[in-house]
């Protein structure tokens, strides 16, 4: 009986680890194309807006770390400190009003109207790459269950559940800019939430993401520099 019992309880520690490790295992992927969606949307996207590059860099802390309940925790919580995309905003400092500047630096002169459409468009492509990390997130979650994806099966809301919470919170800061109406504002926000949408739901771009997170993962490192992001992207 005590040797049965021993055995029982051997295996029974093995299934345990074993689904532990594909917690872990799980976790990372999650963080992986969370972080590979920003990335490729902060060079793809800029890029196809004919939009200045801007420096970035990926920083992980304990990717392949142990397994720990804590660590896994992350899946519901997305600690920011876990990972990160550093800089690769293309508006650091947010103006109080876009609408007051515009009209400030038109009224004063003219031929600056260009340069303000070019910051409103830049303005735009900051809060898209920042709702396609949990978006990349999300589609990769329901890719993995073999579930279909969609923006009409996945909104704005869900995606805290994609580590959106701080994103989110970041492109509000945005709209506050754009507009004081918070009617106006959700309005932008559902616009720019259907691009972000299109743009991961593109096959090119989505197989972009896809080589990058794996890169993410098979690398391992604490660190991957803009020249590296673009370097597997443009392979």
């Amino acid at each position: 009986m005590t040797i049965l019992l021993m055995v029982f309880k051997m295996k029974r520690n093995k299934i345990i680890d074993i689904s532990r490790h594909n917690r872990l295992q799980q976790h990372n992927q999650c963080i992986a194309f969370h972080e590979a969606g920003h990335a490729a949307a902060i060079y793809l996207n800029n890029k196809t807006r004919n939009l200045p590059p801007v420096f970035f860099q990926i920083i992980f802390k304990e990717l392949g770390g142990t397994i720990d309940d804590d660590v896994i925790i992350y899946q519901a919580t997305h600690d920011d400190s876990i990972a990160r995309v550093e800089g690769g905003r293309l508006i650091e400092l947010l103006p109080y009003s876009i609408d007051g500047l515009a009209h400030k630096l038109i009224d004063h002169n003219e031929a600056m109207a260009p340069l303000v459409k070019e910051y409103i468009i830049a303005f735009e492509a900051d809060i898209i790459n920042l709702l396609i990390g949990p978006l990349a997130e999300a589609k990769h979650v329901y890719n993995r269950d073999d579930e279909l994806f969609n923006h009409k099966l996945v909104d704005l809301k869900s995606l805290k559940n994609y580590g959106g919470d701080s994103d989110l919170a970041l492109a509000r800061e945005y709209l506050e800019s754009f507009s004081a109406s918070m009617q106006q504002q959700d309005q932008k926000l559902d616009e720019l939430f259907a691009e972000a949408c299109d743009f991961v739901s593109d096959y090119s771009n989505w197989k972009a993401i896809t080589k990058l997170a794996n890169y993410i993962l098979e690398s391992n490192k604490n660190i991957i520099s803009c020249e590296e992001v673009v370097s597997v992207l443009e392979s």
